[in-house]
């Protein structure tokens, strides 16, 4: 399929994008655009598509039909898993991935070394700027305090806030994160919603949530999928006053 020239610039750009699995339409022609530096929440029943979604743009799941751009022309279907991640797309799942028997400042050095293996690693020395970005990073997710910690020491919270900065330490574009507040503190899901706030700033970021409290703390473009594809699109306040996201997703 000939990629088609976008009129705004985006970051991300799904069009009719279709996925079925044994007769199941699990993507049914999705359509979305992700302004750069947006922060946008991704919401819906269980079985909407969400991951599927997830799933296409970091190409672990080839579409049957319909375009995935990044960057306005990068078509996402031509290139892999690893291809995707190095472009600056970076995804995070529910649960964390930090690594708990290294310190908090270990898992970020591990991180920004990317493919280096963990012996080679720690021998490899950090660059003044390499050790600058660390701290930036440390500050940024409210860990500076216990860069020397184990992360295994970490609350629920703070290993999700590690794992954040160790993507982000990678320095994508885009960032996929899936359900992030479940398993928080209220103290921990509000300050998560401000380091989002904080950190589109300078990435794009697509976040799929239940917590309907946290969605509403991001202040941000709410997108409802249900059965594969957009129901409605707006504020929050504005689809949960939609009918049809009431009778499919809040009224439950």
């Amino acid at each position: 399929m000939q990629a088609k020239h976008l009129e705004q610039p985006s970051i991300l750009y799904l069009n009719g994008v279709s996925v079925s699995f044994d007769g199941f339409k699990a993507l049914n022609s999705l359509s979305l655009i992700l302004a750069p530096g947006e922060l946008r929440a991704i919401i819906g029943p269980n079985g909407a598509g969400k991951t599927t979604m997830m799933d296409v743009i970091t190409g672990k799941t080839r579409p049957d039909v319909g375009q995935v751009l990044f960057n306005n022309h990068i078509d996402l279907t031509q290139h892999d898993e690893a291809e995707i991640a190095n472009m600056g797309v970076g995804r995070k799942f529910q649960k964390p991935t930090v690594i708990e028997s290294l310190t908090v400042l270990e898992n970020l050095e591990l991180a920004l070394q990317g493919g280096r293996k963990v012996y080679e690693a720690f021998f490899h020395r950090l660059s003044k700027a390499q050790k600058t970005r660390i701290d930036e990073i440390l500050t940024l997710v409210d860990l500076s305090a216990r860069a020397g910690e184990l992360a295994g020491a970490l609350s629920h919270g703070q290993k999700q806030w590690l794992e954040i900065g160790m993507l982000l330490i990678q320095g994508p574009e885009l960032l996929l994160i899936d359900e992030p507040a479940a398993g928080m503190t209220d103290v921990e899901t509000e300050k998560t919603a401000e380091l989002f706030k904080a950190v589109s700033k300078q990435h794009s970021l697509v976040v799929v949530e239940h917590d309907m409290d946290f969605v509403r703390a991001l202040q941000c473009k709410v997108t409802v999928l249900h059965e594969g594809r957009v129901l409605a699109e707006g504020s929050l306040d504005q689809v949960q006053k939609n009918q049809q996201v009431i009778e499919v997703y809040l009224g439950r």
